[in-house]
């Protein structure tokens, strides 16, 4: 494993330990690699809309998630900046759901990073989403 690797790997669970919405809604992190991550989430009852169907909310949080979990890999604290999802797909209460977290782009204080969010029974792409993030003076890991 490569230090950059390892530097990613802790970052992970360093925000993990913190991150209280994760722990909430049962959100396991899958995997991690420098500028990249997969999140994994169940759809609960509870995240069901009106129409039987998970709500667009927890789908931006489950691929908001992965992305901050990727930007977050080098070591600087990165907040969003901006975010955009497009909706393909339904998911249903029942459903494992893993968003994958990709960096496209870093730039002085700011990255580009895809997400894709999948039904993990079929593949089916449920969600794209595409985030900005901005990097602060920070660093992850505790000193």
């Amino acid at each position: 494993m490569s230090s950059a690797d390892e530097v990613a790997r802790r970052c992970a669970e360093t925000l993990r330990e913190r991150d209280r919405v994760a722990a909430d809604l049962g959100m396991e992190v899958t995997g991690v690699a420098p500028g990249r991550a997969r999140v994994r989430m169940t759809v609960t009852p509870a995240m069901v809309n009106g129409h039987g169907l998970a709500h667009g909310g927890y789908l931006f949080l489950l691929a908001d998630s992965a992305f901050a979990y990727a930007c977050n890999t080098h070591d600087r604290v990165t907040v969003a900046a901006a975010a955009d999802i497009v909706f393909a797909a339904p998911a249903h209460d029942g459903d494992v759901l893993e968003a994958s977290a990709a960096e496209r782009l870093r730039f002085g204080r700011g990255g580009v990073y895809d997400v894709t969010v999948r039904r993990v029974s079929d593949g089916t792409v449920i969600a794209e989403f595409r985030g900005t993030g901005r990097s602060r003076d920070r660093r992850v890991l505790p000193d």
